[in-house]
């Protein structure tokens, strides 16, 4: 465990921090779920001194000077943003099943209604 349990006075458990993320063997401990990720620097040449050949000349040159992207670092946060909405849908859908909206929200507000 990572984060202590208090009693708050109301019947119910709070941590006191989210030092798991949320989660606590798999399972959601109840607070904020908290993903932290990150992104491996994209290669790039800033001086062109990688020996390669010229496949149409077939002579040896080095390599062109290349640029690093930075624009894919905000587009990875989306995708991980999206890939983390995907999961817990089908983590809700799984639990909660349903052929419907309708249903689907019946049997959620169901499971709700048997927590403490």
């Amino acid at each position: 465990m990572w984060d202590a349990t208090l009693n708050n006075g109301r019947g119910d458990y709070r941590r006191t921090s989210a030092l798991a993320g949320g989660t606590e063997g798999g399972i959601t401990t109840g607070e904020l779920l908290v993903v932290r990720a990150a992104m491996k620097p994209l290669a790039t040449l800033n001086r062109p001194t990688l020996p390669t050949v010229d496949v149409v000349t077939k002579e040896s040159t080095v390599s062109f000077k290349e640029r690093t992207d930075v624009t894919a670092v905000p587009a990875a946060g989306v995708v991980a943003e999206t890939m983390v909405a995907l999961v817990l849908a089908t983590e809700a859908q799984r639990k909660f099943g349903g052929d419907s909206l309708s249903e689907f929200v019946r049997n959620a507000e169901s499971f709700r209604a048997t927590l403490p």
